[in-house]
């Protein structure tokens, strides 16, 4: 089970502190922990799913050559879901550069008003 541990208060603290109002920052938290938890959960299912493919083929497996192909197949499962992994949470990625990338803008404008 994959988990991605998420600092709501922090994050909070930190649209709160670049001026965003109190109950919307913290609903942006929430906001932002619900796709987390969606990405993991999905993740998660697929995980499950290989692992009871993976078993359902490994037990009509005979002979050490196919269990050397079923290794091989294992490995390229295991590399196509480190991608998947990585498409899935490219966008939460991308959030969280463009909200840090917005608070040092904010903090640069107040330290250089116009």
């Amino acid at each position: 089970m994959h988990t991605t541990t998420f600092d709501t208060l922090e994050f909070t603290e930190q649209l709160m502190a670049s001026g965003v109002p109190e109950e919307q920052a913290k609903g942006h938290a929430k906001a932002l922990v619900t796709v987390i938890k969606q990405t993991e959960s999905r993740v998660d299912e697929r995980a499950d799913q290989r692992d009871r493919q993976s078993e359902e083929r490994l037990d009509g497996l005979a002979s050490k050559r196919d269990l050397d192909m079923a290794k091989t197949e294992l490995k390229r499962d295991i590399k196509e879901l480190e991608l998947r992994i990585t498409a899935e949470t490219a966008p939460i990625k991308w959030g969280m550069a463009v909200c840090v990338g917005g608070i040092i803008a904010l903090i640069l404008k107040s330290f250089f008003p116009h």
